[in-house]
Order: C-alpha cells, then sequence, then structure tokens
C-alpha cells in the first residue's frame, strides 16, 4: 500500500491457461470477497444464539442495528425502514473496505470499479423505486416537471448522480492512499540517505497522526456520506404522487 509506484490494484492471479485465459483477479477482487465474506460471516454467529440478554458479539450487532435504524428512521422516515438492512450492509461493507489499510492493505474503494459498481447499484435502486411508487407515467412526467424545458437537465442529473457519487468516494480514499505513500516513502528516504539509520526507523512513529485520520477517521466519514446520500436520493424517489 506505501509503494509510491504502485498505486493501483495488484493482479495476484493471472489465468494464462484453458478456457480462463487472459482472465486475472486483482486484489481489489479478492479483498472485496474478504470483506463481504466477513460482514456475513459477524452477522451469522452474531445471532446464532440470541438472548435477552445481549453480550458478547449479540450486543456489538444490536447496537449497530439500532443505530442503522434510527439513522435510517431520521433521515429517510418511518415508512422506508425496509431498507435499514441494505443501508446497514452497505455501511458496514464500505466502513471495513475502506478501513483496510489499517492492515497494510489497499483499500478496495481505491479502485474505481468498485465505487461505480457501488453507484450504479445505488443508481438502478432509486430508479427502480422510483417507478415502482409514482408508475411509468408518474416516473416520465417528473422529468418534464415543473416545466417540459427541464427536461435536459433532469437526465442529465439523474445519470450523473452515480458518476459523482462514485467519484466522491473514489477520489477521497486514493488521495489518502497517496498522501500516504509518499509520506512513507520520504521517511523511508529520510531514514537511509540522510540519517544513515540500519533501518527505516522514521517509518514507525511519524505517520501516527496521518493513519488515525485517513485509516481511521477518513473511512468512517465516507462510509456514513455515502451511506446518507444513498438514502437522501432513495427517499426523494419513493415520493408519493401527492407528495411529489
Amino acid at each position: 500500500m506505501h509503494d509510491v509506484n504502485n498505486i493501483g490494484p495488484r493482479v495476484i492471479l493471472w489465468f494464462d491457461e484453458g478456457p480462463l485465459k487472459g482472465l486475472y483477479i486483482t486484489e481489489t477482487v479478492f479483498w472485496t470477497l474478504i470483506v463481504a465474506a466477513g460482514v456475513i460471516v459477524f452477522a451469522l454467529i452474531s445471532a446464532r444464539r440470541l438472548t435477552r440478554d445481549p453480550h458478547g458479539l449479540q450486543g456489538v450487532a444490536e447496537l449497530i442495528v439500532e443505530f442503522t435504524y434510527n439513522m435510517v428512521t431520521n433521515t429517510m422516515g418511518k415508512r422506508c425502514i425496509g431498507f435499514a438492512p441494505f443501508i446497514g450492509a452497505l455501511f458496514l461493507f464500505l466502513l471495513f473496505g475502506n478501513a483496510l489499510g489499517l492492515l497494510g492493505f489497499r483499500p478496495i474503494t481505491a479502485d474505481m470499479n468498485t465505487t461505480f459498481a457501488l453507484a450504479a447499484l445505488v443508481f438502478f435502486l432509486i430508479q427502480y423505486n422510483s417507478i415502482k411508487s409514482r408508475g411509468i407515467k408518474g416516473y416520465l412526467r417528473h422529468f418534464c416537471e415543473p416545466y417540459p424545458l427541464m427536461l435536459p437537465i433532469k437526465v442529465i442529473e439523474e445519470f450523473t448522480f452515480p458518476i459523482s457519487l462514485s467519484f466522491r468516494l473514489f477520489g477521497n480514499i486514493l488521495a489518502g492512499v497517496i498522501i500516504m505513500a509518499l509520506v512513507f516513502s520520504g521517511l523511508g528516504y529520510l531514514s537511509e540517505t540522510v540519517l544513515r539509520l540500519p533501518i527505516p526507523l522514521l517509518e514507525a512513529g511519524f505517520p501516527l497522526p496521518l493513519n488515525v485520520f485517513f485509516d481511521i477517521f477518513e473511512p468512517i466519514l465516507q462510509a456514513f456520506v455515502f451511506s446518507m446520500l444513498t438514502m437522501s436520493f432513495i427517499a426523494k424517489a419513493i415520493a408519493s404522487h401527492e407528495e411529489h
């Protein structure tokens, strides 16, 4: 992660023969599967033996569930409480995916493929719920409100949303990866070339404040922002015809 000359995702498996020849798996795909599996395993284990007096993993899971349901209720309203499981899963996936830097790995959201896939999922979810709540006629009509001349602007607005959402997350996480790579590269150079230390001692403690920001605070913030924007646009899309 801290190699300034290798910012992009590394290829960890390449198929040279057989029907899969030419295909490859990057570290983004690998860690995406690991993070998704980790969230699923945590949910299964924490709900395996439910008790009235929660403790251990069940207590942690109940805190997460309560936080998610309160966040969805306050942002989207009680009528949209059914989206809480999706928002909770999305938030946890983004949180752990963003925070892989704590373990020295490249965050999966520092790859444009991941962020655009998530934004595309949110985009289609918004369009589906908009059609479901308004009907086809109402869905098409809202592009021309309040004036028919608004049609091009409304269409552009709909399709730029997933692009801006994906670039916002990608840019913020990748910026942290680049900054930390530059910091570690510079400290390594100072340790080995200027101070002539036998080990890159400066890399041990000096980057700690930056690690706290880019590997702890920033992942939480970006996961929260992405989830909040998702909730806001879904709630706007499923507004009833009378409210619209």
